[in-house]
């Protein structure tokens, strides 16, 4: 490390609160469009002759957690779809999904490719138009991409309406009851807002922050990553690293290691969502594949913070020690996720101890895993038996 890094209490960098870089001018904030309240099939059909001709479509979800009980099932705490309100420029439709159970004319709006649709926090709302037949194929979570700009404590909409245009959001409505009927005028203006709003800033952050915002964009297309990395990228593989490769090894997919660094390498080059590249960079550390750390290194320098963390968290854990330097100047980062990153990854990287890789599970017949936890000290350094990276390497260098 050279005379040139400072030397500043890591502990108190990491915990220095909030987003400490600077933020655009105040934008000017959202002017009140015309709402309408939607509750019969023509209306609905009208609105959705407006919403087809917009190219950007701003959605926000009501819904409750009710407890059902169907015929012959046990209750369940399902979640119960109350309005969906649509926001487009001068205009914001107010859905009543209780009253209206045929939403399939919105499919036309959601699953439309020429159409971008705007949510903040994606996924709830998401789950539950699809429970409603209301599958998005393309969208922008405007939450993450706040993430990657000013760090998950700063990301929330009410924390980006204040940031952008000096908007107190009122949230006091959030819990309310959704199902009763009917609504007073000022629960159907303060789930409009929502919408609306969410619509306001995406223009901000296309304006001051396009970019990044470009990045956030998903579609209903696979990476095109080999097979096997694809349930990584998205956070729902059943596999550990280890017997996902060992299975794709036996199934062909990987015919020895300089193919897994390959595929790894070109998931690297051509995945380019934030959250996706992240978790593409944990599996790397998990797989040990010191041979793409020059990829990584560039990643320390990127221009979203998702992937600034999980390059340093990468480089910590595969213990490259000639990247401290570079790692330790992101304990200045403006984001304070990047900065705890870092601060981790600068433990690990002057840790002269060496550190002990986690034990692979064993997978049973049913299909759930066990670990057998062995006491470190016990074991001799040098061992390689027990190692699931030494594992690894027979599996793949076979």
């Amino acid at each position: 490390m050279s005379d040139n890094v400072p030397l500043t209490d890591v502990e108190d960098l990491a915990n220095e609160p909030g987003y400490l870089g600077s933020t655009p001018p105040i934008g000017q904030p959202p002017q009140r469009s015309e709402r309408l309240w939607i509750d019969r099939p023509v209306q609905l059909l009208s609105a959705v002759d407006l919403l087809k001709q917009a190219s950007l479509v701003a959605i926000d979800a009501e819904f409750t957690q009710s407890r059902s009980r169907a015929q012959n099932e046990t209750s369940s705490n399902a979640p119960r779809l109350a309005l969906l309100q649509l926001a487009i420029e001068n205009h914001c439709f107010v859905v009543d999904a209780l009253r209206l159970q045929d939403l399939s004319p919105l499919v036309q709006v959601v699953s439309n490719p020429a159409i971008a649709i705007l949510l903040h926090g994606a996924g709830a709302d998401m789950r539950v138009m699809a429970d409603r037949g209301l599958h998005v194929q393309h969208f922008y979570d405007l939450e993450a991409t706040s993430r990657s700009i000013f760090g998950q404590h700063e990301s929330s909409l009410a924390a980006m309406l204040q940031r952008a245009f000096a908007l107190h959001l009122d949230k006091s409505l959030q819990r309310t009851d959704w199902t009763r009927r009917p609504l007073p005028p000022a629960m159907v203006a303060y789930a409009a807002r929502d919408a609306e709003v969410t619509l306001a800033l995406y223009h901000w952050l296309d304006h001051y922050y396009r970019p990044i915002l470009q990045l956030h964009g998903n579609t209903d297309q696979p990476d095109p990553v080999a097979s096997w990395i694809e349930p990584f990228l998205h956070g729902n593989s059943s596999l550990s690293p280890e017997m996902a490769v060992a299975e794709a090894r036996t199934q062909g997919l990987i015919a020895n290691k300089g193919q897994l660094v390959s595929d790894c390498r070109t998931a690297m080059a051509l995945v380019k969502h934030p959250m996706r590249r992240s978790r593409l960079l944990r599996l790397i550390a998990d797989l040990s594949l010191t041979q793409l750390v020059p990829e990584i290194v560039l990643l320390l320098e990127a221009d979203t913070s998702d992937e600034r963390a999980a390059s340093a968290r990468a480089l910590g854990r595969l213990d490259i020690k000639s990247a401290l330097e570079l790692v330790s100047l992101l304990l200045h980062d403006p984001v304070q996720d990047v900065r705890k990153a870092a601060q981790t990854a600068v433990r690990n990287l002057q840790n002269k101890e060496q550190r002990h890789p986690r034990t692979a599970p064993v997978r049973a017949a049913d299909g759930t895993r066990s670990w057998i936890i062995d006491n470190a000290t016990n074991q001799p350094a040098s061992s390689d038996n027990n190692d699931w990276k030494s594992r690894l390497r027979s599996i793949t260098d076979a």
